[in-house]
């Protein structure tokens, strides 16, 4: 998960109160995968070249085609990684953007003073992460680990809170203006 600090305010002025974007881990970068793709093409090949002088030459093919599994495993887990979420939260609206990993995205927007944040606290290993309002629910951080969409829902939950507090930018009350010397 990553938060933006890119802007402090809204394109309709009002405050940003959170803009986070919520996207998948992968812990292997692309100078690991093409390492990692180095090796098994390397001990498929040492492999193979010694069955191959041994005479059990079918086994070269067999290694080929684990080495095109593998490859093609990773470049579907590589493709799923590029979906990804944009939660947007100011004072008026709380807007949720899902991209999946074509590039098609899908809106929700809720009203922030009737939105729920469901969660199981402890979090286990099916824990949902669900925004309700009205009646309606909105699984969010499907692809985070359970301890991250924790995490995730104690962030809404608090920038909720902040959403639902009364703006102090106005006095709450005048006083009537009174001649000082009239005390």
């Amino acid at each position: 998960m990553r938060e933006t600090e890119t802007r402090s305010v809204d394109i309709g002025g009002e405050p940003i109160l959170m803009d986070a974007v919520v996207y998948p881990h992968r812990s292997l970068s692309r100078t690991g995968f093409l390492i990692l793709m180095s090796l098994i093409c390397g001990c498929s090949f040492t492999i193979g070249l010694l069955f191959f002088l041994l005479g059990a030459w079918p086994v070269v093919g067999f290694l080929g085609l684990d080495v095109l599994v593998v490859y093609i495993a990773f470049r579907l887990n590589y493709r799923a990684a590029r979906a990804y979420e944009v939660l947007h939260l100011t004072r008026s609206r709380f807007e949720v953007t899902k991209v999946d990993s074509r590039g098609r995205g899908r809106q929700a927007t809720f009203e922030p003073t009737w939105l729920a944040v469901d969660m199981d606290d402890p979090p286990h290993r099916r824990s949902r992460l669900i925004l309700r309002s009205h009646g309606k629910g909105l699984e969010i951080g499907r692809f985070l680990t359970p301890s991250e969409k924790l995490d995730l829902a104690w962030a809404i939950r608090r920038a909720l809170e902040t959403a639902r507090a009364p703006a102090f930018d106005a006095p709450v009350f005048d006083l009537p203006e009174t001649d000082p010397r009239a005390l």
